[in-house]
């Protein structure tokens, strides 16, 4: 309409990259993120032994896998990785 690329208008010409996750793929990590975050108090409250611990390690290794793919996401996607 105006001359520019369509997607200028919403990320001001810089192409965004692609993560590395897919978008089904990000949808259950964050379901898996939740759950695990919500098992972990509950287990400790209803479990004597320390087995909690499980899940709060499971739960950090997802949120660790989300925030890599934000950051991949955000990155232009001209950008080369050091």
């Amino acid at each position: 309409m105006d001359g520019k690329p369509a997607g200028s208008r919403k990320n001001f010409g810089m192409h965004q990259g692609s993560g590395i996750l897919s978008t089904r793929q990000r949808k259950l990590a964050w379901l898996g993120f939740l759950l695990a975050a919500l098992q972990a108090p509950v287990s400790a409250w209803l479990v004597a032994d320390e087995s909690w611990l499980f899940s709060l390690c499971v739960a950090l290794m997802v949120a660790t896998v989300i925030i890599a793919d934000d950051a991949a996401r955000r990155r232009p996607a001209d950008a080369t990785s050091d």
